[in-house]
């Protein structure tokens, strides 16, 4: 499959029609093709090699992997950074985010049906959807929006990361000023847009070459982090930080006293007091309910998916070293399941 290189601001399309719908699948059995990790390091670690399909419980379902999203954590797992917290076993398959179509349903799963459109970002703990098949709890999980199919991969985790940061965590208002920084990347792009939606006045900080798209989105404001000084940004009353490192110092001055900066990559609770401020950092809990919200947004044209590049899942190596090179514009895409042997009236 060839990559694509995509800056567009994709647009929902029309959902599978009932004939799409009708076509089955049936629940798979024995071994399936997955990327995996046996030991953590560097890129060559990811082996693409057959793994055991995963049996489901009762209240889990198991999905057929369209498409794959791939996401900062997914290279940080892989070399081993969160080991001492997440305690993962060997080998793991990474990667989670999904979207798919649901081959199999537990005994207590009454909301979903085989052969049903979803997407859903998975529980970190557990082997990811860098493979054909994916166990996933049904709370977790969520119709698919009627956007171009694998395209709902880049949603789930990103878009949940900047809901959850932004109003779960910051309690956001309408009116409430708000930088976001970071407002290119798969998190960010979600942040400023759904800021935006609540009537937020967004200032994002991004690149020169991403001034741009970040405009695009719908910002009020564009700061170039490596030109503009932000000592000049005042009364804040959030920041969102999806970058973190020494220069978040340098942000807690624009906050006005009793403001909030909320990071997904730590902060400094107790410089934010002597600021007369808050810090909190957050790991995004998917939820299946929130999920739908987005999804409905999605569906209304009002919120949209930027994707830089799709790789093949064999190449998942090349997909994670953009991701950590830290120069990708929105989303990236593992495409899994090869759609060449079904007819092209087949949803996927």
């Amino acid at each position: 499959m060839e990559n694509t290189n995509s800056d567009t601001l994709l647009k929902p399309e029309l959902r599978p029609s009932k004939k799409e719908k009708s076509q089955k699948i049936n629940a798979p059995s024995g071994m399936m093709k997955a990327i995996r990790i046996h030991e953590y390091g560097g890129p060559e670690k990811l082996i693409f090699e057959n793994a055991p399909i995963p049996a489901i419980g009762p209240d889990e379902v198991l999905i057929r992997v369209n498409s794959a999203g791939v996401n900062p954590v997914d290279w940080k797992v892989r070399e081993g950074q969160l080991k001492e917290s997440l305690h993962h076993e060997l080998p793991l398959i990474l990667g989670w985010d999904v979207e798919g179509a649901i081959v199999q349903v537990g005994v207590l799963v009454t909301r979903f049906a085989k052969n049903d459109s979803v997407f859903a970002s998975l529980d970190i703990s557990r082997n990811g959807s860098y493979a054909e098949f994916v166990a996933v709890k049904a709370k977790n999980v969520a119709f698919a929006p009627g956007m171009s199919a694998h395209l709902s991969a880049g949603v789930a985790l990103a878009a949940q990361t900047a809901w959850m940061g932004l109003f779960e965590i910051g309690n956001l208002k309408p009116n409430q000023k708000i930088l976001i920084r970071g407002a290119s990347g798969g998190v960010g792009t979600f942040a400023v847009q759904l800021a935006k939606i609540a009537g937020a006045y967004v200032i994002g900080s991004t690149s020169d070459a991403n001034i741009e798209l970040v405009k695009s989105l719908g910002a009020d404001g564009v700061i170039d982090y490596k030109k503009d000084d932000f000592s000049k940004l005042e009364n804040l009353d959030i920041i969102f930080d999806t970058i973190g490192g020494e220069s978040q110092t340098n942000l807690w001055p624009s906050l006005r006293k009793g403001g909030m900066l909320v990071s997904t990559v730590g902060t400094a609770e107790q410089v934010a007091y002597w600021y007369g401020a808050s810090g909190k950092s957050f790991r995004m809990t998917p939820n299946g309910a929130r999920l739908q919200e987005i999804a409905g947004l999605i569906d209304k044209g009002i919120l949209r998916v930027v994707v830089d590049k799709t790789f093949p899942l064999s190449e998942a190596d090349k997909a994670q070293k953009l991701s950590q090179s830290g120069k990708a514009r929105g989303k990236i895409i593992l495409q899994v399941f090869d759609r060449s042997s079904f007819p092209v009236e087949h949803p996927y």
